[in-house]
């Protein structure tokens, strides 16, 4: 009996789709919270904690079952921790990701624009609760020699190694070459407001942002700023992502754009 029980809860969880790889442009590997992995392809289910992984030239485009977004870098690790939507049960609403490493593009879809607070994003220096609104993300990841240092003299050490940076330091790190990666960037969680507005905020301070605009903070315990210019980050996906109304499993309902948008990130 018990092991009936077993086998019926692990396929109700199995049940629990959150989106579909809609897009695609290299390998992609889906990892489960049991170790076990798998490779995605177009038209591949995305569950409720699976771990996506991008490899270095790969693009994914996941559609969720609330009509948003969200688009994988390349050499990204994004968790769906959960997600759960059902269009006439809006007190079920519930998305929450993590950002571990790598860089996102996010469109709001009808859970972030009915319930905004249902809907948050971890990422190592801050968390993202947005609503209706289309934005970039890219966390810089330490180098080795910081993270050892981190490990071995606490968040003290970090908290140094990203210590505040001027805009005009970000700005002309945005002539650098080699800008996909962005190597001569500090550490950190730097934003695009695509559309509508956001609110960066942490235990150091917080900036709001409009659209066309560009943010930084560095650790929870860094105050965002604002960087004049493109820091030096790239969002270039094949041509065929830019028209995910036509790609497969895509919904060919189009939501209504909402008046009023905002994106908070705490």
């Amino acid at each position: 009996m018990l092991g009936l029980l077993l086998a019926g809860a692990s396929a109700a969880w199995a049940a629990q789709v959150a989106g579909t790889i809609v897009q695609l442009s290299g390998p992609l590997l889906a990892k489960k919270a049991d170790g076990t992995a798998r490779i995605l392809s177009l038209r591949s289910e995305v569950e409720g904690g699976d771990t996506l992984m991008t490899e270095k030239n790969t693009y994914a485009m996941v559609k969720f079952i609330d009509n948003s977004e969200i688009t994988l870098k390349p050499n990204t690790t994004f968790k769906v921790e959960k997600f759960s939507y059902e269009a006439d049960k809006p007190d079920g609403d519930s998305a929450s990701f993590n950002l571990v490493k790598g860089g996102l593009r996010s469109v709001t879809g009808l859970l972030g624009k009915r319930n905004k607070e249902k809907f948050s994003m971890k990422t190592p220096s801050a968390t993202i609760g947005i609503r209706g609104t289309t934005f970039t993300a890219d966390w810089i990841a330490p180098d080795a020699e910081a993270l050892a240092a981190y490990n071995m003299a606490s968040t003290a050490a970090l908290d140094q190694f990203a210590a505040p940076v001027k805009p005009l330091q970000l700005a002309q790190a945005a002539n650098m070459p080699n800008a996909p990666n962005a190597p001569g960037l500090q550490p950190g969680l730097y934003v695009q407001v695509i559309d509508g507005m956001i609110n960066l905020s942490n235990r150091g301070g917080s900036q709001n942002f409009s659209a066309g605009q560009f943010g930084y903070t560095a650790t929870f315990t860094h105050p965002p700023v604002v960087v004049p210019a493109n820091p030096a980050l790239q969002f270039n996906p094949p041509p065929s992502f830019n028209s995910s109304q036509n790609s497969p499993g895509s919904s060919t309902a189009t939501p209504a754009k909402p008046k009023d948008v905002d994106c908070i990130v705490r």
